[in-house]
C-alpha cells in the first residue's frame, strides 16, 4: 500500500490532469465507496460531490446491482453481438424504449458517451446519402453549439465548441456550422436575463435558412451545458431548437449523455420540454456508475434507411467489440428497477428544493458571480470582480485551489476551470447535502480569500 502513491504518479497518465502538478500534490487513494462516500486507502471518507464523474446515480455498492452483476458473471461475461444476440441487451433495450421520448423505437449499443455521439453523427449522415434514394446526398454538415461538448473522439471533438479543450485538435477535424450558447450570465447577444427574448437563435434559424439543404443534423446538449460550467437554457429553448430544425428538415440529436437518469430533475431532460429528438445519445448513468455503457437511440424512420440487400450496401459498418455487454447491461436493468422501486425521480423534487434554497447563500461570497442549477446539476461561477465579472487569471487556479480546500474537509469535488461543479450522488440524503453545500460554501470562502 505504501507504494500505490508512487506508482500512480511513475506509471500512470491521467485524463483532463496537468500531470506536472499532480505529481506534486498528495492524492486520495480511492479503495472503496459506500453509500454516498468513497474511502481512501487511508481509511478517510469523502463525500462523492460529483457522483464520480456524473454517473453515480443509487450510492457506491448497491447491493442489487452487484448481485445483477455477479449473477450475470455467473452465466456469460460477454457475447458478441454481431451476428448474435444476448438475453441482458434485449431486454435492455426493450427497457430503454419504453421510458425514452415516444418513436424512439431503435437501440445501438456502445461503451461510452463519446461513441455514442460518435455513432448518432455516422448515422445521420448515411442516413442522408440512402434515404429518398440518394435525394439529400448533399446534407453532410452538422450545427453545434459555442461551448458545447460531446466527448474525445474525432468525430464528437468536431461538434465540440470548447476552444480549451479542441482547438489543438483543428486540423483532424471536419467543418461544420457553430452558433451561440445561450449563456445567459455572459449572454453573447448582449441581453439582460431578465428580459431574454432568445435573440441566441436568430443565428440558427438564419444558418437553417441558408444552409439546411447542406444541413443533416443539428446536437444540442438539451437543458444544460455540462462541461462548459453548467450552462442552463432559458425556458422554451430546447423546444424552440426542435421546432426549427424540423422546418427546415434537419435531423435533432439530442446529447443526453450528462443529462440523462435524473439529472435535472426528470429522467429525460427532452421531456422537460416534451421534445423528441430524432437521435438520442445515452452513457454515464445508465448503469448506475457501476460499468462502462452507452446507447444511441433512434427511430424506425431512420433505421428503415438502413435496409436493403447486401449488394445495397446500406449495412451500417460500425461497432465496438464489447457492443451490449450482458454484464453491462444486467448492470443497467439492474438500475432501472431501482429507479422504480425507489421512486428516484419523484424522491428528487424536495432535494432539488433544498438545494436550491441553501445555493441562494452562495451569492453572498464577494467571488461568487453566478450560480446556476438545473435539478441535480450545480455550477458556481467565480470572479475577480463581481460588479464587472472579470475572470480570475489563470495562474491563480482558483478552482482547482477550492477542491483542494473541500478535501480537506471530506468533499470530492471538480471544477470546470473556475466554475465550482456540484453534481451529487442522486440517492444522497438532505443531510449529506446539506453538508456538500456548507463545506463547498467553506471551502470557497477559503481559497478565495485574499
Amino acid at each position: 500500500m505504501e507504494n500505490l502513491e508512487l506508482w500512480d504518479k511513475e506509471y500512470l497518465w491521467h485524463p483532463f490532469t496537468q500531470m506536472q502538478q499532480y505529481r506534486t500534490e498528495e492524492i486520495p487513494i480511492i479503495e472503496r465507496g459506500e453509500g454516498s462516500y468513497l474511502y481512501d486507502t487511508t481509511g478517510r471518507r469523502y463525500l462523492d460531490g460529483i457522483s464520480s464523474l456524473w454517473v453515480t446515480v443509487h450510492g457506491h455498492c448497491r447491493k442489487e446491482i452487484n448481485d445483477a452483476i455477479v449473477s450475470q458473471v455467473n452465466k456469460v461475461s460477454h457475447s458478441t453481438l454481431l451476428g448474435l444476440a444476448n438475453v441482458p441487451s434485449i431486454l435492455l433495450a426493450k427497457k430503454l424504449v419504453e421510458i425514452t421520448p415516444p418513436g424512439l423505437n431503435k437501440v445501438f449499443y456502445s461503451d461510452a458517451g463519446a461513441t455514442s455521439v460518435e455513432i448518432a453523427l455516422k448515422i445521420s449522415f448515411q442516413y442522408w446519402q440512402q434515404a429518398r434514394g440518394g435525394k439529400d446526398k448533399q446534407k453532410q454538415k452538422f450545427i453545434y453549439l459555442e461551448n458545447s461538448y460531446h466527448g474525445d473522439t474525432i468525430g464528437s471533438v468536431s461538434v465540440g465548441g470548447m476552444e480549451l479543450f479542441h482547438s489543438l485538435y483543428k486540423p483532424l477535424l471536419f467543418e461544420g456550422f457553430k452558433i451561440p450558447s445561450p449563456y445567459c450570465y455572459r449572454c453573447p447577444m448582449g441581453q439582460a436575463k431578465e428580459s431574454c427574448t432568445m435573440e441566441c437563435l436568430k443565428p440558427l434559424e438564419e444558418i437553417l435558412a441558408a444552409k439546411g439543404d447542406e444541413i443533416g443534423a443539428l446536437i444540442i446538449e438539451p437543458l444544460v451545458q455540462g462541461a462548459a460550467g453548467m450552462l442552463v437554457s432559458p425556458p422554451g429553448y430546447l423546444k424552440r431548437v426542435r421546432e426549427l430544425s424540423s422546418k427546415y428538415n434537419v435531423l435533432m440529436i439530442a446529447d443526453e449523455v450528462a443529462v440523462g437518469f435524473g439529472r435535472t430533475g426528470s429522467m429525460f431532460a427532452c421531456q422537460q420540454e416534451e421534445v423528441v429528438p430524432d437521435l438520442m445519445c445515452l452513457a454515464k448513468g445508465i448503469t448506475g456508475g457501476y460499468l462502462p455503457l452507452a446507447a444511441t437511440l433512434t427511430t424506425d424512420k431512420i433505421f428503415e434507411a438502413f435496409l436493403g440487400s447486401d449488394e445495397e450496401q446500406k449495412t451500417f459498418y460500425h461497432g465496438h467489440t464489447y457492443t451490449g455487454n450482458p454484464v453491462a447491461c444486467a448492470a443497467a436493468l439492474a438500475s432501472l428497477e431501482l429507479f422504480e422501486k425507489d421512486q428516484v425521480i419523484a424522491g428528487l423534487q424536495p432535494k432539488i428544493k433544498l438545494l436550491e434554497t441553501g445555493l441562494a447563500s452562495f451569492t453572498a461570497l464577494p467571488q461568487v458571480g453566478n450560480v446556476r442549477q438545473k435539478g441535480m446539476m450545480i455550477g458556481i461561477e467565480l470572479v475577480q470582480d463581481k460588479e464587472s465579472r472579470e475572470p480570475f487569471s489563470c495562474d491563480l487556479n482558483i478552482g482547482h485551489q477550492v477542491v483542494l480546500e473541500a478535501r480537506k474537509r471530506g468533499l470530492i469535488i471538480r471544477p470546470l476551470g473556475d466554475v465550482i461543479v456540484l453534481m451529487p450522488v442522486l440517492s444522497m440524503s438532505k443531510a449529506e447535502l446539506s453538508e456538500v453545500l456548507g463545506i463547498t460554501y467553506a471551502s470557497i470562502e477559503k481559497a478565495c480569500r485574499g
